[in-house]
């Protein structure tokens, strides 16, 4: 077993173990916690936790924070390699597995006491949110997921083994324009397409290997994720024009009776960024009537 050291905000350690498999260099070494922004008021008991996709960072909610914080306590992550979650440690990993990153947003939860909370993600984001609640469903309130991959289509399939044969050979940065290109082809997808080309100019390359890897991987994971209910409200809010995720999702939504669909009109893959007054609207109606 691998022994995790966990630095905490405090400055004080706590140590988790992890199996063999995730091949680290050193059986002892220090993981810092994920970088985190909370708006609490003292009103609010609920939280909502914002989980963003691959090559983001917390940056990609500013559409969303203001309204949401007016009626919940905000937790906002960056993913490890992401945004200000960025450390050399992380060198140390030659792959990553999505329960050890669900674990690293679990832990944040813990230190801030937050037993349970809603979660908002996008894109890869929601497969994070999916897995921490197949593992701890009573941790989760509900399920928000936005632009969500349950499924990749056959040109996903063939993009996404092009990547996988060519991630060594070409820069990182050319294949996420060419993915971005392919996600958000048209002229009114140019804001998020180009928010996440932005974004993702601040990833190293080895850790845009290693979070491509971990996607590479992810059919076995969104196999079950179809199949099995989550037991837990879901809302699905997607482009009408997420032309690689759309059709899964609606035909996911007609067999797992917790969950719902909001199809928004003139939208792509990242619905937050490119609709989000539509999309702050549903979301918020939605987990009020939960709150409720």
């Amino acid at each position: 077993m691998i022994v995790r050291t966990v630095l905490q905000q405090n400055g004080s350690l706590c140590s988790r173990t992890f199996g063999a498999e995730h091949n680290f260099k050193y059986s002892r070494f220090v993981l810092p916690m994920l970088h985190y922004t909370i708006y609490t008021k003292p009103q609010h008991q609920q939280w909502v936790t914002f989980v963003h996709g691959a090559g983001g960072s917390s940056s990609i909610w500013y559409k969303q924070i203001r309204d949401f914080k007016a009626h919940f306590n905000v937790l906002l992550l960056d993913l490890r390699g992401h945004g200000k979650s960025k450390k050399p440690i992380y060198e140390n990993l030659k792959r990553y597995t999505f329960d050890v990153i669900g674990d690293e947003i679990i832990e944040v939860l813990d230190h801030l006491k937050i037993k349970k909370t809603h979660y908002v993600g996008i894109s890869l984001g929601t497969i994070i949110i999916r897995e921490i609640t197949e593992r701890h469903p009573e941790r989760t309130a509900s399920m928000v997921m936005g632009g969500a991959v349950m499924k990749l289509n056959l040109r996903g399939q063939v993009l996404m083994r092009l990547g996988n044969q060519l991630k060594s050979v070409i820069p990182y940065l050319m294949l996420y324009r060419l993915f971005a290109f392919v996600i958000l082809p048209k002229k009114n997808h140019k804001e998020s397409r180009v928010l996440f080309i932005n974004e993702a100019k601040k990833l190293y390359q080895k850790e845009f290997k290693r979070w491509f890897t971990l996607i590479a991987e992810v059919n076995p994971l969104l196999k079950l994720f179809r199949i099995k209910d989550p037991g837990v409200p879901a809302l699905y809010i997607m482009g009408e024009e997420d032309h690689m995720f759309l059709p899964s999702i609606a035909k996911l939504v007609q067999h797992h009776k917790s969950s719902t669909l909001v199809v928004v009109p003139a939208c792509g893959h990242v619905v937050n960024v490119e609709q989000p007054e539509y999309f702050n609207r549903e979301v918020l109606q939605y987990l009020s009537a939960i709150k409720s």
